[in-house]
């Protein structure tokens, strides 16, 4: 009877004990996966179905176990999947891995890779693949962010706080994470310097451009170490930029510089003709001129420097040349009575019907000089009393290019209409008649005008 007794109390003790036993649950699953109470195990989280605009720059989001990652839209991936052994969950996990291939193709190539993800298993199987990493930039500091941190151990009893490593802490999940120093602000980073995330810690490192020393961040000066400028070189903080000299430019690799051909890019730089050089141009003149202020042309007096006229020769100077004239122009029946003039004795009987002097005159006009422009005035030297003076062109003006108008009772204008072009000699006698008011006298000169027109317009 004792015995019976004291079974049955022992069975009510080992019940209540059972009642009051606390049952432990694996809910908690690593970065990357979530509890899946259905299936009583961890699923991994779709993060690009519920991250909005996961991938930047065109990329295209592909979910991966425990992350995912952003790939080229023209990727192809194989996926080759090996089903993990169910294992009994315990504190340090159970592996597996994942292999994956992702080709990407270019025309007539391509270029493939593949990697493994491998991290511990959680109760019912799950997997968590290291995510790409971000650059993100501060106010004062560059920050590089890094998630590659292994999944930590998950506790037997998820209702405890748990300890965690320097550089971890707990997280809502009650699992460690890694604690991002860089963004947190917790780091020692000089200002001029980057602050890297690790796992469990961080580094300083200093931008492209510097390098450390000691403990700060000194510029490189590039154009001292390695000059790649084709001419100047002129160092910035953190980088160089190329300049190229007067008359290049730089070229579209930013080193190397190229001519400027000035004389392609205006027609108004030269007056007669440019000519390119490396890093210039130059003006050039054509025969008979000389380049004055570097881009006009200026003709030069062949008859104040050398000329080929001989001794009973006079040289006169046109526009882009000279001419040889005879000092002495006069023809029978005339004489020579002064420089350029030539008259007819009234003893001669042949000057009867002829002009009683003729005076030889010379001019030059550059080529097409405007029109109309008054270019020669005619005068009488000599003015008798009770006397009519009349003008007009004798010879030369067979295609009507001048007109002579009458300024005064003893001068006359004459009147370039037609715009002549050189290089070509014009020889136009222009003869004043006087006659006296009874009619009893009547005289004639001429003055034999050589108008030399130059070959251009200047």
């Amino acid at each position: 009877m004792v015995k019976a007794l004291f079974l049955i109390m022992l069975t009510l003790a080992l019940v209540k004990s059972q009642d009051t036993e606390e049952t432990i649950t694996y809910t908690q699953c690593t970065d990357g996966y979530e509890w899946d109470p259905i299936r009583q195990q961890c699923k991994d989280i779709d993060e690009c179905d519920i991250v909005p605009d996961a991938c930047k720059g065109g990329m295209k989001c592909v979910n991966h176990y425990g992350g995912y990652l952003c790939l080229p839209k023209t990727a192809q991936i194989i996926v080759n999947n090996e089903q993990p052994q169910q294992e009994t969950p315990s504190a340090e996990g159970a592996g597996a891995a994942t292999n994956a291939a992702v080709t990407s193709s270019t025309g007539t190539g391509g270029v493939a890779a593949s990697g493994m993800a491998a991290s511990g298993a959680v109760p019912g199987g799950g997997f968590v693949a290291s995510a790409a990493a971000e650059v993100q930039t501060g106010r004062n500091n560059f920050v590089i962010r890094r998630n590659p941190a292994d999944p930590q151990r998950i506790p037997s009893n998820p209702s405890h706080r748990i300890q965690c490593a320097t550089g971890y802490e707990q997280s809502e999940h009650n699992v460690c994470q890694d604690i991002d120093e860089c963004t947190a602000g917790t780091h020692n980073c000089r200002a001029d310097q980057v602050c890297i995330n690790l796992r469990g810690s961080f580094t300083c490192q200093c931008p492209p451009g510097y390098q450390k020393r000691g403990e700060q961040c000194v510029d490189i000066n590039e154009c001292d170490a390695s000059n790649q400028c084709a001419q100047q070189c002129y160092n910035i903080l953190g980088s160089f930029i190329c300049q190229c000299n007067q008359g290049y430019e730089l070229s579209s690799d930013r080193l190397n510089c190229e001519d400027i051909d000035e004389c392609r890019t205006s027609s108004y730089l030269c007056q007669y003709q440019c000519v390119n050089e490396p890093g210039k141009f130059s003006c050039m003149c054509p025969q008979g001129y000389q380049v004055v202020r570097s881009r006009t042309c200026q003709d030069i007096n062949e008859c104040e420097t050398t000329n080929e006229c001989r001794e009973d020769e006079m040289c006169w100077n046109y526009h882009g040349g000279f001419r040889c004239y005879p000092r002495n122009p006069c023809q029978e029946p005339y004489i020579l009575t002064s420089e350029n003039r030539c008259v007819c004795p009234v003893s001669n009987a042949l000057c009867r019907e002829l002009p009683q002097s003729i005076v030889y005159k010379y001019m030059s006009i550059r080529s097409d000089r405007s029109v109309p422009s008054d270019i020669f005035q005619i005068q009488a030297t000599t003015i008798y009393p009770n006397t009519i003076n009349t003008f007009r062109i004798k010879s030369g003006n067979e295609n009507r290019e001048f007109y002579l108008r009458q300024t005064s009772p003893v001068s006359a204008m004459l009147v370039l209409v037609k715009s002549l072009s050189g290089p070509r000699e014009y020889i136009v006698d222009l003869e004043m008649l006087t006659v006296n008011s009874m009619g009893t006298f009547r005289t004639s000169s001429v003055l034999r005008l050589t108008i030399i027109v130059g070959p251009f317009s200047f």
